[in-house]
């Protein structure tokens, strides 16, 4: 019988505030993903980074700061940066969980791109990024649902996923793999060169294209709240 194949799409802020809380996530969420695996499922994982890119462009930002013969790091490679140390936080969790229940199966992490179109309305009507706290410095920011508050940039729709071939082939190979971290690098196609862009990758909607493009049976997103809800964050906020 052929496997479920299933994308798991994990909540930046379910990962926890800082190092330590994100391993002690990753812990318990490698308890969920491995029993997905005996239950006979092919597993995609990816997840958020809101509050780990945020870390690191303040860290790297003060660097800047601090030392002039540092440059400041693009928003696209501090994408590159979370999805490195979230990926392979989550990867050794699961593949610890998996040694103690004697099971022999392939973790991969793999950095991905994201295409976008650099003519998306986004980058004319931005939305929102994980906060710094430096909007007195003149960066435009907004609120966001009581959560603080986040530096607005562009949030354009997900085109293409670069290493599709290089993720099919090890889910087909039986591997789970982690991947587009974040939504994604985002990155604008020029007559065959990446480049990265200014912007952030909404991650359901990047995996619900890896999940399509992949031929999925489910997508399953995993937050730290509660339940679904309305108005989410206000006043008149509704569970469903």
């Amino acid at each position: 019988m052929k496997k479920k194949r299933v994308v798991i799409a994990l909540g930046g802020n379910a990962l926890g505030k800082d190092i330590e809380e994100q391993k002690e996530a990753v812990a318990k969420t490698a308890k969920v993903i491995v029993d997905l695996v005996q239950q006979g499922m092919d597993l995609i994982i990816t997840h958020g980074n809101g509050p780990q890119v945020g870390m690191i462009q303040n860290a790297m930002d003060q660097l800047a700061c601090s030392y002039e013969n540092y440059k400041e790091t693009p928003l696209p490679t501090c994408v590159a940066m979370s999805q490195g140390y979230i990926g392979i936080d989550l990867q050794n969790a699961i593949k610890y969980e998996l040694y103690n229940r004697n099971m022999d199966v392939k973790v991969s992490t793999i950095l991905s791109q994201v295409e976008v179109d650099k003519e998306d309305e986004a980058f004319k009507n931005p939305t929102k990024e994980e906060a710094r706290k430096n909007q007195e410095n003149g960066i435009p920011c907004m609120e966001d649902a009581g959560r603080g508050y986040r530096i607005v940039v562009a949030s354009p729709m997900p085109k293409k996923i670069r290493e599709l071939k290089t993720i099919k082939t090890l889910v087909d190979a039986g591997h789970i793999v982690i991947t587009c971290g974040g939504g994604g690098i985002p990155v604008v196609n020029d007559n065959g060169k990446l480049s990265g862009v200014n912007g952030v990758i909404d991650n359901d909607n990047a995996s619900s294209l890896l999940g399509e493009e992949l031929g999925a049976d489910y997508l399953i997103i995993l937050t730290a709240v509660e339940k679904v809800a309305i108005n989410f964050g206000k006043e008149n906020q509704e569970w469903l």
